[in-house]
C-alpha cells in the first residue's frame, strides 16, 4: 500500500521504518527542506531521529499535493495544537481515506480530541479514522526494540486494516472499540509524566514515583468515564502502559520537562531548546480548560497547571496534595 505519513518528527519517521518493513511504499511529509533532503540523499533524518537508517521505500517531500496524489492511508504525527492548522494552511486532503492519528493530545480551547479536530477540519467519518496509541518511544522503535501498540477505532474493520498494516515480528498491534478511552489515555498521562519528572528532578524517592502513577491514573479513569470510556481501557496499552513507560523512560520529553522544573528552571527556558514538542504542556492547560466545565475532582492535574502556569513551587504542589482530606482509596 502506500501510506503517506503528516509530520517527519521522531514519531512519523520511526512509524516510516516500521511500515516499510513490510514492503508499504511510504512518503514522509514535512514543511522542512532540510529535513526532506536529509531523508532521501542522506537516508536519515538527523534532526529528529539519529542513529536511524531509513530504508529505500521512505522517500520524503515538502510538497502537500504529492502525499495526497499516491496515499491510500493516511498517519498523521503532528504535535496536536498543529494539526488543524496544518490541515487548513497546507489543504490536505484525505475523505475517503483511512486517517490514522498518532498524536497524543487534547486542543486548546475547543477541547477536542485528534478524531474530532479531523472530522471538524477535514469531515473525515468516525468509521474512517483510528488512533494508534501506546508506550512506544520513537528511539526504540526505530531500532527494531519490541513494541506493543493498540489500534482503537469505532469501525472494526479499520482497525483490521491498520493491525495488518503496522504488525511486525517486533512491532505487535492491539485492536480496541474504545477510541475515546485511548485518545484520552494517550492525552493526559502526559500530564502526570511531567509530574513524573519533577518528582525525578527534586530527587524524591520510588514510593512517591508510585503513588504519582496509582493516583494520577486514578485521575485519568476518572475524566475518561465522564466521557463514556471504558475504564479498563485505561488498564492497558494506551493508559498504564503508556503512563509507565513516559513517567520513567529517559526518552520521554515530558517528564524531562518536568525534571528541569524540579530542578528550578523556568519552563519558557526548557521548552525554548527543545526540538520536539512536550505535548503534555499544553494537554494541561486543556485539562485545565476542561475541569471548568465538568464536576471532576483531579488535584494533580490542577496542581501541574498551578506549577506551570501559575509559577507555584513544586514543593509547595506537594505538600498541598500530601495534607488534603483523607478519603477511601476507590470512590
Amino acid at each position: 500500500m502506500n501510506i503517506g505519513i503528516i509530520g517527519a518528527g521522531g514519531w512519523g519517521t520511526a512509524l516510516a521504518t516500521v511500515l516499510a518493513a513490510n514492503n508499504h511504499t511510504i512518503t514522509l511529509w514535512t514543511h522542512e527542506k532540510s529535513v526532506s533532503d536529509d531523508i532521501n540523499l542522506n537516508r536519515t533524518n538527523h534532526t529528529f531521529l539519529p542513529g536511524v537508517t531509513l530504508p529505500d521505500n521512505i522517500t520524503a517531500t515538502h510538497n502537500p499535493q504529492q502525499l495526497e496524489n499516491n496515499a491510500d492511508i493516511f498517519l498523521i504525527t503532528v504535535p496536536t495544537q498543529y494539526i488543524r492548522s496544518v490541515m487548513t494552511h497546507y489543504g490536505f486532503r484525505c475523505q475517503d481515506r483511512i486517517v490514522v492519528s498518532g498524536a497524543k493530545g487534547i486542543e486548546n480551547g475547543t477541547l477536542m480530541r485528534v478524531s474530532q479536530i479531523m472530522h471538524d477540519v477535514c469531515n473525515i467519518q468516525p468509521e474512517n479514522f483510528v488512533v494508534l496509541t501506546g508506550p512506544s518511544h520513537a528511539e526504540e522503535v526505530g531500532k527494531a526494540i519490541p513494541t506493543t501498540v493498540v489500534a482503537a477505532s469505532v469501525s472494526n474493520s479499520a482497525s483490521t486494516l491498520v493491525q495488518q498494516c503496522f504488525s511486525t515480528p517486533w512491532f505487535r498491534v492491539y485492536s480496541s472499540d474504545d477510541i475515546i478511552g485511548c485518545e484520552l489515555g494517550g492525552a493526559l498521562k502526559n500530564v502526570i509524566a511531567i509530574a513524573a519528572g519533577i518528582i525525578d528532578g527534586l530527587n524524591m524517592g520510588d514510593n512517591t514515583k508510585a503513588a504519582l502513577i496509582t493516583r494520577g491514573l486514578a485521575e485519568m479513569m476518572r475524566i475518561g468515564a465522564s466521557y463514556g470510556a471504558d475504564k479498563m481501557t485505561f488498564s492497558g496499552l494506551s493508559g498504564l502502559g503508556d503512563l509507565f513507560v513516559t513517567c520513567n523512560s529517559r526518552h520521554s520529553r515530558n517528564r524531562y520537562v518536568g525534571e528541569q522544573i524540579g530542578k528550578g528552571r523556568q519552563l519558557q527556558d526548557i521548552l525554548a531548546e527543545m526540538k520536539m514538542v512536550a505535548e503534555g504542556v499544553s494537554t494541561t492547560k486543556s485539562v485545565h480548560q476542561l475541569l471548568q466545565h465538568r464536576d471532576i475532582e483531579m488535584p494533580i492535574a490542577e496542581q501541574m497547571y498551578s506549577i506551570l502556569f501559575d509559577n507555584k513551587s513544586p514543593s509547595q504542589a506537594i505538600n498541598e496534595l500530601m495534607i488534603r482530606q483523607t478519603r477511601p482509596e476507590h470512590w
